[in-house]
């Protein structure tokens, strides 16, 4: 963290005798086993790749990158290295996440055709519009930054890759916000500017002095095997939470809530009208914070990666398709909503990070 005072606050927080750097350069030094990034996303082929050359595996937070080619060469360095690269998709250990798969994976809603997400961003305005995530030098795009998520998750529920991509979507609310003065901070952090008093949206005030991305965005996806998906994301909203809606041959599913103690409905059953009582119903199951204890299983399987190797859920495969297909689907809502074809990754590198990021000759591991 390069902020003035980032290191009196981490050595406030931190216990006593955990080294506080200057530099990134210089943990090497302090002997570390692996390393957990969660800088800009535009530093992270930087960092990234100055540690998987220096051989200490690297948890690296979503998204990978923000460009398709800064993606492809980030994984192409820990294919070259051999150090091994986790990528923080931490949504695949969310309970309603696991819940949806289950389903999904059971055959009860008969075969899947089509995921719909819908993504209420409440806190837009205090955190994405007040620092470095409200430029697309830093970002690329929200749309990217946020959809990174549940581009994967729906690559995840599909079972396949995104295949083709288009996006519409605007700065809508924010781009008339009260901004501070070029060359001023904040003066805070993310975590001090959360509060319910920050509404209505329409009168926030202090945002970054530079306002670039959208505050309002979608997109429709065609999966390779099919699947058709839909994704929306909206920064002024009251709530912060995701719907998803699966669609079978069978029945569909959704989550009225994503967290510890919502429900997931499940209806197999012709109804003439919305049926509230659902064929099947689901308690999401409490569990930690973070994300409902995502957070905490990310890292967990991170540390059992780091020492044992293997396939893990969060695939970087899928980490690079889920840029690949947010950088294009910005690229087509600024572009008048131009489709695009997602490329597919490297075939090569790709069966490398599926044999969980081993030789050609080791034997292949399973999840």
């Amino acid at each position: 963290d390069t902020a003035p005072d980032a290191a009196v606050r981490a050595e406030r927080l931190l216990p006593e005798g955990v080294a506080v750097v200057a530099d990134h350069r210089a943990l090497l030094e302090c002997g570390i086993d692996a390393v957990i990034l969660t800088t800009p996303d535009d530093t992270h082929e930087e960092l990234a790749g100055f540690f998987l050359e220096a051989g200490v595996p690297v948890y690296l937070e979503k998204p990978l990158a923000i460009t398709i080619e800064s993606a492809d060469r980030i994984l192409a360095t820990a294919r070259r290295t051999g150090t091994r690269l986790y990528v923080g998709h931490n949504m695949r250990h969310m309970e309603v996440v696991r819940l949806l798969k289950s389903i999904i994976d059971s055959g009860r809603i008969g075969e899947l055709k089509a995921i719909w997400c819908r993504h209420f961003v409440g806190n837009g305005g205090d955190y994405y519009f007040r620092d470095w995530h409200a430029e697309r030098r830093h970002v690329t795009g929200l749309l990217l930054q946020k959809a990174a998520h549940d581009i994967d998750v729906m690559s995840w529920l599909a079972a396949s890759e995104p295949a083709r991509v288009v996006g519409m979507g605007g700065l809508m609310v924010y781009g008339d916000a009260e901004r501070r003065e070029p060359g001023t901070s904040a003066g805070t952090v993310m975590q001090d500017w959360f509060t319910l008093d920050h509404w209505p949206a329409d009168e926030v005030d202090d945002l970054n002095p530079v306002i670039d991305v959208e505050d309002h965005s979608m997109f429709m996806m065609t999966m390779r095997n099919g699947v058709m998906t839909s994704y929306q994301q909206c920064h002024f909203t009251p709530d912060y939470w995701r719907s998803y809606t699966v669609i079978g041959t069978r029945g569909r599913a959704e989550n009225l809530g994503d967290s510890a103690g919502d429900v997931v409905k499940v209806w197999t059953e012709r109804t003439e009208h919305y049926a509230e009582r659902a064929t099947e119903e689901y308690v999401i199951a409490e569990e930690g914070t973070g994300h409902d204890s995502a957070d905490q299983l990310a890292i967990d399987e991170f540390l059992r990666f780091v020492h044992d190797g293997g396939v893990t859920d969060a695939s970087p495969v899928s980490a690079r398709d889920a840029v690949a297909a947010g950088v294009l689907a910005t690229r087509s809502l600024r572009s008048g909503s131009v489709p695009y074809d997602v490329p597919e990754l490297d075939a090569d590198l790709a069966a490398y990070f599926h044999r969980g990021q081993r030789g050609p000759d080791s034997p292949t591991v399973s999840s």
